[in-house]
């Protein structure tokens, strides 16, 4: 029967070695499920204690656990990376912002909000990224599709669930501070518009988003 110590260290070991965050179930595999769940939680949170004072923290997200580079350090990692993020836009981030604080939301509620015609392609780069997926319809005419933030949204932006997302204004920033390699926006902190803008009575403006390079 392994000890206490040598369970950490296998923890530690698989935690290490993954891509992705792990799940306490899949943790418990390594020990062919004969170590209880709320076990491997009290281990996980002793091996985070463990490492608290390391450049590298584990961090409890929505999938699961994981190591990452605390985000002081951050921008010492990227000097080791030629390559640089893709921008996206502040009308990306704006987009965003509005389906993770009032999902589901269909492409009209982000277009009353933002008071312009949401393009096509903001909606295919938030899905490429995997931050946004359609759940479901509205039951209205034309039934258009309800869409919501994923986990891999909270994952990146370092959370367990919805209801630990930063204010509204802050969102951008926390997306920039993540341990995945997110943009940075293309302007200031997000800040959706209340209503239609001076002069919209013939229509949303329609706004464009260039592809991604």
């Amino acid at each position: 029967m392994l000890n206490p110590n040598e369970v950490k260290t296998i923890l530690e070991t698989a935690l290490l070695a993954a891509q992705d965050p792990v799940p306490i179930a899949q943790l418990r595999k390594l020990f062919d499920d004969e170590i209880g769940a709320d076990t491997v939680r009290r281990l996980l949170d002793e091996l985070r204690s463990d490492w608290s004072e390391r450049g590298v923290q584990l961090v409890n997200l929505a999938t699961g656990w994981r190591f990452q580079t605390r985000p002081e350090f951050q921008h010492y990692m990227e000097r080791m990376s030629p390559e640089k993020a893709p921008r996206y836009s502040r009308a990306v981030l704006e987009t965003l912002a509005i389906i993770a604080y009032r999902q589901p939301a269909t492409r009209g509620d982000i277009e009353e909000i933002r008071g312009v015609t949401v393009s096509p392609n903001i909606i295919k780069t938030l899905e490429s990224r995997n931050w946004i997926d359609v759940v479901g319809h509205r039951d209205t005419p034309g039934r258009p599709a309800l869409y919501a933030t994923t986990k891999t949204f909270l994952d990146d932006l370092g959370l367990r669930s919805l209801e630990e997302l930063p204010p509204l204004e802050e969102i951008s920033k926390s997306l920039e501070g993540t341990q995945a390699p997110l943009a940075e926006p293309a302007a200031g902190p997000i800040e959706p518009a209340a209503g239609p803008p001076a002069g919209a009575g013939e229509g949303p403006e329609v706004e464009t988003e260039p592809q991604q390079a």
